[in-house]
């Protein structure tokens, strides 16, 4: 059973939508007992940091995900869900965050007439060849993703970084840190490349 963690942030039915090509059992849950239950986990997001892990609070599920994480399930977090498994974020402050890779998660700066926040295609650089990492087999480097997000994740472990993305600084776009994936990215939105990432998780 792969779960979609709903904790009301995020179109949850487009990830959904794109995972069940794939799994016949994917559900959406705000249930900790869910989460415990799953076989893979899904973290996606849009939206505020803060706000996010707030609701995670609230709803009682930071402990199982990090009980999930710390008994080796795959998890993967898209987008704002990729940004919480940091230790922290400048947005709204200086926030705490899940802490499940070290590092911050920064605005980016308006210079050079780039628009923020960095809104449709672009590149991704991978950091391991494709062939030697599951989650990335048979994606091209260079491919063409879908993004939409003011600020970016800054790991201080540059080794977890998966793939890099350039838009007037170049940062993680993607990270990967034993069995914990996440991309800034949306792979629900990138077409076949991102599509093949899911394909790939769902066969971890």
């Amino acid at each position: 059973m792969i779960v979609i963690i709903d904790y009301g942030m995020g179109n949850l039915r487009s990830v959904q939508k794109a995972f069940e090509k794939f799994c016949s059992n994917v559900i959406v849950s705000s249930s900790a007992e869910d989460i415990l239950k799953a076989d893979k986990i899904i973290l996606p997001g849009v939206g505020a940091f803060k706000v996010a892990m707030d609701e995670l609070k609230k709803r009682g599920l930071i402990k199982p995900i990090k009980d999930s994480i710390e008994k080796g399930k795959p998890f993967l977090g898209i987008c704002l869900g990729l940004q919480l498994l940091f230790s922290e974020s400048e947005e709204g402050g200086k926030i705490r965050g899940l802490d499940v890779v070290e590092g911050k998660v920064k605005r980016f700066k308006e210079k050079n007439g780039l628009k923020i926040p960095h809104m449709g295609w672009n590149r991704i650089s991978l950091k391991f060849k494709s062939s030697k990492l599951k989650v990335i087999d048979g994606v091209e480097d260079g491919s063409y993703m879908y993004f939409v997000h003011s600020y970016y994740a800054a790991p201080k472990d540059k080794n977890v970084i998966l793939c890099e993305t350039d838009y007037g600084v170049g940062f993680a776009s993607g990270v990967h840190k034993d069995n914990v994936y996440g991309f800034q990215f949306h792979p629900e939105k990138s077409q076949s490349a991102g599509l093949k990432i899911i394909e790939n998780f769902v066969k971890l």
